[in-house]
């Protein structure tokens, strides 16, 4: 299928994206690998596209005071080659390399994955779980938001109209793990988590389970059990098959923390 008509605008600065985006219809595009495949199944019409792609702000990736910040941009292929991220976010560097496949990877970006939240998404989770703060910002200026608040449910966010996603804050990971089961390499996760253990606490975000992340922050391994929700079946994969390939990444991420 084709997308439907559509106006299109590349602005080169924030400042000129915000008054684009004042116009009625007007939706951002950054890497476009959730949007255009939309667009072409008429799951999506906007009346303007507005490419932030040339945006240089939003593409950086730098460290200050031990919290690494990652511009909206940056490419999932950029975030799993630096060495900043290797580093200090080796839990993101391993959530990256199983998104989709490398031409995805490409061009798809972190500010996109986490602005779409797909709740199979391994980026949400990933936040979730290191307790990220995303930058966002508008004509009146950025506010910060706690990932643990940003994902409100299915593709369902805390941006507001007019506001534009422009960064993410990771304070660095303690011990970390990442697990996820898929049919195939580059298909949609059954089911996936994002683990972080820092000081005495434990936190474990899972992605495939509900609407949104899943985070649980258990003292034991039988009340990280309890704690799971009865997930939602899909395509195919029954709840209760859901819920036990949980338990069994639940239990391994435990014993790696």
């Amino acid at each position: 299928m084709k997308a439907p008509s559509f106006a299109y605008a590349k602005p080169r600065s924030l400042a000129e994206a915000f008054e684009l985006l004042e116009r009625p219809g007007a939706k951002i595009l950054a890497g476009g690998q959730s949007l255009i495949p939309s667009l072409n199944l008429r799951l999506s019409s906007p009346e303007l596209l507005v490419d932030i792609t040339a945006i240089e702000g939003l593409k950086g990736i730098s460290l200050k005071n031990g919290t690494l910040r990652v511009g909206a941009l940056c490419t999932h292929t950029q975030v799993e080659r630096s060495a900043e991220v290797s580093e200090h976010l080796p839990l993101v560097a391993e959530a990256v390399s199983h998104i989709a496949h490398p031409a995805i990877r490409n061009r798809g970006t972190l500010g996109g994955s986490l602005a779409l939240a797909d709740p199979a998404a391994e980026l949400p989770a990933c936040a979730v779980a290191l307790d990220a703060v995303l930058v966002v910002a508008a004509k009146k200026g950025e506010r910060r938001v706690s990932a643990a608040d940003f994902f409100k449910g299915l593709f369902e966010t805390d941006l507001k109209s007019g506001e534009i996603l422009v960064g993410a804050e990771f304070p660095k990971a303690g011990k970390s793990v990442f697990l996820e089961l898929a049919r195939r390499q580059g298909d949609y996760a059954i089911v996936g988590l994002a683990a972080v253990s820092r000081s005495n606490e434990k936190r474990i975000a899972f992605f495939g389970l509900g609407s949104k992340p899943v985070l649980l922050k258990p003292k034991s391994l039988e009340e990280a059990k309890k704690s799971l929700p009865v997930p939602a079946a899909d395509l195919y994969h029954s709840a209760s098959t859901k819920l036990h390939l949980a338990k069994v990444l639940l239990e391994r991420a435990w014993n790696s923390l």
